[in-house]
């Protein structure tokens, strides 16, 4: 079953960048990561302050290993709040069908 980690975190707009900068070799390292089907940490267009979370994995199981050996961020950088959750995808399809 896919899983897929999405949502949003927020920092103070004038980290924004260096937020999502920190984070840039995650993000390769793990689209690197066999059964990562998609990732993307990147800032949102309209709100200074929040940062969009995309994670698209091939199972639980992936994602699990990827947890278990995924570097940390290089930036430390305190999170406003975070409305991020993972969703276990039943059934893919098109999208307007």
């Amino acid at each position: 079953m896919t899983v897929i980690v999405a949502g949003a975190v927020y920092v103070a707009p004038e980290e924004r960048d260096r937020f999502v900068a920190g984070h840039q070799e995650i993000v390769a390292r793990a689209r690197a990561h066999p059964g990562c089907l998609d990732v993307s940490i990147s800032p949102d267009p309209l709100d200074p302050g929040r940062v969009n979370i995309y994670e698209y994995w091939d199972s639980v199981e992936t994602l699990d290993a990827w947890r278990a050996i995924s570097p940390v961020p290089a930036v430390s950088i305190s999170l406003k709040s975070d409305q991020v959750l993972k969703h276990e995808v039943a059934r893919t399809g098109p999208p307007f069908d």
